[in-house]
């Protein structure tokens, strides 16, 4: 059977299951990924991915997951920061919604005990479902940190870019997925911020995909913007694909994209996850047949929730995922 025209897929996390939170054994966690496996494949969605639940720790929220997995085990970062550190990142632009730093930067950056290719490999075998593997952007970890050590921002970002990029070089996941929210809403490194992401790329075995949006904390949107603000970091990318919020925003924005680079595909939100209602098929398929209308069948390629599930409840998640794949049936009339 061949792959539809349009492909649906998540953007990556799935709300903890309560009982993982209760009993957060190494039995519960590989439970746990098998029920959100499972639970997608159910739905029919072309590609999956584990829910982020491996990086799941229960000493921390489950928003520590994007940034503090990533950064506590690298090198050259120290997690125990002074009070003088501590006024000078809530002092800096950019993360207001985060009080407290990641770590503080005083030596070169390098992987450290970070092993992205061991949690892959704990998941990789649990289905035989095409995956999709999801990391943080190094801009957006470099944003969390207090930088003593490089001479700027841009080469901080750029040596967090060189540790991951090292690690999804031992990922052979069918999509590698580079996740970014804070860039949307502070256009002013667009001017260089495709570089770091670009490098982190360069290691990517399967399907380049980049996911950006206006931030998902607490329900709501961090980041203010506007996606023609973005038009010429998108084109420098060297990306497959990318997955953007459109659902919770509107449509309005998707004339900008007539400008985007032929070659990079678009993925449209469909699916609010700041809305608790479930949207009907029929919305989805008339969200999408609006997108192609605009934008050409050759562009719109992949549809998907705004951001990820972990701000929901389980059966929200579900039906939204349910009626994801409903949706775009009915726009291709199967």
């Amino acid at each position: 059977m061949s792959a539809p025209s349009i492909l649906t897929t998540v953007v990556g996390s799935y709300p903890v299951p309560a009982w993982l939170a209760a009993f957060p054994t190494a039995t519960a966690l590989r439970d746990a990924i098998l029920v959100v496996l499972k639970t997608q494949e159910l739905t029919g969605l072309d590609v999956i991915a584990d829910g982020e639940l491996s990086r799941f720790d229960v000493n921390h929220p489950e928003t520590n997951g994007m940034i503090d997995y990533f950064i506590r085990p690298m090198s050259g970062i120290h997690t125990a920061l002074s009070r003088e550190e501590l006024a000078k990142f809530r002092a800096a632009q950019g993360m207001k919604f985060r009080t407290q730093p990641a770590g503080v930067v005083r030596g070169e950056i390098g992987e450290g005990n970070l092993n992205l290719p061991a949690a892959w490999q704990s998941v990789k075998g649990l289905t035989t479902r095409p995956l999709k593997f999801t990391l943080t952007s190094p801009y957006m970890l470099a944003k969390t940190l207090v930088n003593e050590f490089y001479p700027d921002t841009r080469e901080l970002t750029m040596a967090l870019a060189e540790a991951l990029r090292r690690q999804v070089a031992d990922i052979d996941a069918a999509v590698v997925q580079v996740d970014e929210a804070n860039l949307p809403g502070h256009p002013e490194d667009a001017g260089w911020a495709h570089e770091p992401i670009n490098h982190v790329l360069k290691g990517v075995r399967g399907q380049k995909g980049l996911h950006l949006c206006f931030g998902n904390y607490g329900g709501q949107s961090i980041q203010k913007g506007y996606w023609s603000n973005l038009l010429p970091f998108l084109n420098r990318l060297d990306v497959d694909h990318l997955v953007l919020e459109f659902a919770r925003r509107g449509y309005d924005e998707l004339d900008a994209f007539r400008d985007l680079r032929p070659g990079i595909a678009l993925g449209l939100g469909v699916i609010d996850i700041k809305d608790n209602e479930v949207e009907s098929p029929d919305l989805i398929a008339t969200r999408i047949a609006h997108a192609v209308k605009v934008l050409g069948a050759e562009r719109i390629k992949w549809v998907h929730p705004d951001c990820g599930f972990w701000m929901l409840s389980r059966s929200v998640a579900d039906r939204k995922m349910a009626v994801l794949v409903a949706g775009r049936d009915r726009f291709l009339g199967k």
